[in-house]
């Protein structure tokens, strides 16, 4: 079973222990009743749906935010529809929100800068970069004030600096470790200058290993580029700070002091995956990257806990999901599967809803998802 219906499941065990349901609204039916699920969603012994959940918002039971910046927060130079409102929002409710980014290129006082000219209120305390995941692993591996090749941008320098370093931007027989972060004016010498320091021992650490950067021309090659140029020459593999990996969110967690963060995110293959490694609770918003067919054919590791259609629906309630063996129903949804084909039997294909009721649906459904079709009017046009 998925991360995404684990907790729905335990919710509904809480609930039926209990007898209360958080939030519950008014309703017709009382604990234990039959759902109300469509007849063609129902198996042939008519069984209850795998799981019914009251409607809830995500933000209940967090005590922070944790946000990805780019795709969630803002696309180039601008903010994100509804991004800047609701986080406002959720920080005025007394929730401490902060941002984690794999940028290794900006300083926490930049980043800062930026979101607090789209209106946000962010102090650089607030910001939580790859390259300040990066230097505590430095020093698992080497001896304070030792000699560090940086191969990034000022704000991978400004963080090996301040934790104490020799900062070098060329390998010498002095050279502790490598620590590589993604600069848009990163050369060919920079590259072989990390080469040699790694063939020579070196302990290598990559802020993180995104293989593209989305901008508006398309897709960049990415830090996960450069790195490979670097494992091409030499063999060996870098140790990763940021997302997916655990030090980014480890070193969040114990600076806010989360015990329930909520973490939002535009990438499967970093946010939410990163999130799912360490048990936090994600949220995946469709203002980004990844959109509905990458949502639908996620792995297990990359199913988000929630799914957005912007930041506002963070303070809506999240509509009750019903999942029987042949579809799922979320809200006024339907999506149902017929053989290998996934049918929306009810509901606009652009309402989140519908992806919302398809995704539970093919997660949970027992034939592989490259052998069933999707609809086209959801998913696009195949690949």
């Amino acid at each position: 079973m998925s991360g995404f219906l684990q907790r729905l499941t335990q919710r509904h065990r809480d609930e039926a222990t209990t007898g209360e349901r958080p939030g519950e609204q008014e309703s017709s039916g009382t604990p234990g009743s039959r759902s109300s699920l469509p007849t063609t969603l129902q198996n042939d012994a008519g069984a209850e749906p795998a799981v019914k959940v009251v409607p809830h918002s995500p933000l209940d039971g967090a005590d922070a935010i944790f946000a990805d910046l780019d795709g969630v927060v803002y696309r180039g130079p601008e903010p994100v529809s509804d991004a800047v409102e609701s986080l406002n929002l959720a920080q005025r409710t007394g929730l401490q929100v902060s941002y984690l980014t794999n940028n290794a290129s900006r300083t926490p006082k930049m980043v800062a800068d930026q979101l607090n000219a789209m209106g946000l209120h962010v102090a650089e305390n607030d910001i939580v970069t790859s390259p300040q995941a990066a230097v505590p692993l430095l020093a698992d591996h080497i001896a304070p004030g030792s000699e560090v090749l940086v191969v990034g941008g000022v704000g991978l320098l400004e963080a090996v600096q301040q934790a104490g370093y020799h900062v070098t931007r060329t390998q010498s027989e002095q050279t502790a470790a490598v620590v590589q972060g993604f600069a848009k004016d990163v050369s060919w010498a920079d590259l072989a200058e990390a080469a040699y320091a790694v063939a020579a021992g070196a302990v290598w650490i990559g802020t993180n290993q995104d293989w593209t950067l989305p901008n508006e021309r398309g897709l960049a090659p990415g830090n996960g580029t450069l790195l490979s140029a670097v494992h091409t020459a030499t063999g060996t593999f870098p140790t990763i700070a940021g997302k997916p990996e655990r030090p980014i969110f480890d070193v969040a967690v114990t600076r806010f002091r989360a015990a329930q963060p909520l973490f939002i995110g535009d990438r499967l293959d970093t946010d939410i995956e990163g999130a799912r490694r360490v048990g936090i609770t994600s949220a995946h918003v469709l203002t980004g990257v990844d959109q509905a067919r990458e949502i639908i054919e996620a792995a297990p590791e990359r199913r988000p806990d929630f799914l957005l259609q912007t930041l506002a629906d963070l303070h809506r309630p999240y509509p009750v999901l019903e999942i029987a063996p042949n579809g799922a129903v979320s809200g006024h949804s339907v999506v149902r599967i017929d053989g290998a084909d996934v049918i929306i039997e009810r509901g606009d294909p652009s309402d989140i809803d519908t992806l919302r009721a398809a995704a539970a649906a093919v997660w949970e459904c027992s034939i592989p998802v490259s052998a069933l079709r999707l609809p086209e009017d959801l998913v696009g046009p195949p690949r």
